[in-house]
């Protein structure tokens, strides 16, 4: 497709490499940065290079990592922030606190919009579906674009491995559950980023994850 709906491009930020990903349609330019967790000058440098006007911020969980810096960022363009799940209210509380530890700006903020499952977000003329999908965090949500066969999963699913689930209200049960009947039933050919590391897609994970793979899942069950 010479012109997709939809393009992406994923800028790295802080100190542990989380991979803000900037979204945009390609009819209007404008765009989402999802889970804006710092180093706002290279999001603001890469949003000017691609000549895409941000109209909202949208978050996956509430790590430090991946929102410490969403609410100076909305403030400072003036942009509702929708996500995650309001489960994840406890970890945005914190994020002041978390920032000192990791050495990272954080600071608590309110969404504009809390997202559940079923629920959708637009960006320019796109529309993203909502996933719940707790396991890492208990308010962990996914967005999905069903025409592009793109997915945005944070940290619940990475590229030969799964998210952490040593946090408090983590759930490894529940993340596996999460992944093998929310992700898995979106397709095989569908392209997701994951909160770090390299994109992958859900038939290569299905091939190859040691944790959530159908062979290793067969194996347990």
């Amino acid at each position: 497709m010479s012109n997709p709906p939809m393009r992406a491009a994923i800028v790295p930020v802080t100190p542990l490499q989380q991979n803000c990903t900037l979204i945009w349609c390609t009819r209007t330019m404008r765009g989402a940065f999802v889970d804006p967790g710092g180093d706002l000058p290279k999001l603001r440098a890469a949003a000017g290079q691609h000549g895409v006007t941000i109209e909202k911020i949208l978050i996956t969980h509430g790590h430090i990592d991946h929102c410490g810096e969403a609410s100076a960022f909305a403030t400072e363009l003036s942009v509702p922030i929708e996500g995650p799940h309001p489960a994840d209210r406890f970890w945005i509380d914190r994020l002041e606190e978390d920032g000192r530890k990791y050495g990272i700006p954080g600071a608590p903020f309110e969404p504009d919009r809390w997202l559940d499952g079923g629920d959708q977000v637009t960006v320019g003329e796109l529309t993203f579906d909502v996933y719940h999908c707790p396991g890492h965090t208990p308010g962990h949500i996914v967005f999905h674009h069903e025409p592009s066969k793109f997915a945005l999963v944070g940290d619940v699913l990475f590229q030969g491995s799964i998210g952490r689930t040593d946090f408090p209200k983590s759930d490894p049960r529940q993340l596996i559950e999460s992944i093998v009947t929310q992700l898995w039933p979106l397709g095989g050919d569908t392209f997701f980023v994951p909160g770090h590391g390299a994109p992958s897609s859900f038939a290569q994970e299905r091939r190859s994850n040691p944790f959530v793979g159908d062979a290793a899942l067969s194996a347990v069950g």
